[in-house]
């Protein structure tokens, strides 16, 4: 069982038998009357965010989340196939389970997997992921002066803002939560 003096960015706890990560917390001890913990919390079924505020020393259960690292196989049908690496064991999600994920998906790449319960509930992708552009617009000379960007499609179909000088074929650096360019990788 966790504390509330246990909260720290990224607990798993199970609230009314759903769990939730804590995304934010701040203790509070008022002037008058007992302290308390406000909370921002996520629900791992469903992504809705919540605001909850707890009496300071109130309990709750650690949930049954396990992650496990899986490599991405295919995709058919809708359907995403992931792959256990240590016991060879198959899921699969569909698209509209991943949601943009699926952006930095490609073959053979590895990803932690959450169960909850022993039931897969989705994906966690690295930070950083390294994609090859596949189509972008060539870049003209004396563009790189004003500092924007273009368009480009990577070798997964999703499309990014990119720098001028990024080329089809250069492998770049993402970041996956916001979908950004980091930088050209050699």
């Amino acid at each position: 069982m966790y504390s509330t003096s246990e909260f720290r960015k990224g607990l798993n706890i199970e609230l009314d038998g759903e769990p939730y990560v804590i995304v934010d917390f701040q203790h509070v001890k008022p002037g008058k009357g007992g302290a308390f913990v406000r909370t921002k919390i996520k629900n791992l079924l469903d992504g809705r965010v919540l605001e909850k505020t707890f009496r300071s020393g109130e309990k709750f259960e650690k949930p049954d989340v396990a992650e496990k690292n899986m490599q991405f196989l295919y995709e058919s049908e809708g359907n995403c196939y992931f792959m256990d690496t240590e016991s060879y064991e198959q899921i699969f999600f569909t698209k509209e389970q991943l949601g943009d994920k699926i952006d930095y998906l490609k073959e053979n790449f590895v990803v932690d997997v959450l169960f909850f319960n022993g039931a897969p509930l989705g994906i966690e992708l690295p930070n950083f992921v390294e994609l090859s552009v596949a189509e972008t617009e060539p870049d003209v000379r004396g563009d790189t002066a004003s500092g924007g960007g273009k368009p480009a499609k990577l070798e997964t179909g999703a499309y990014i803002t990119v720098p001028f000088f990024v080329n089809i074929g250069d492998k770049i650096k993402i970041d996956t939560r916001s979908g950004t360019y980091i930088e050209r990788v050699k």
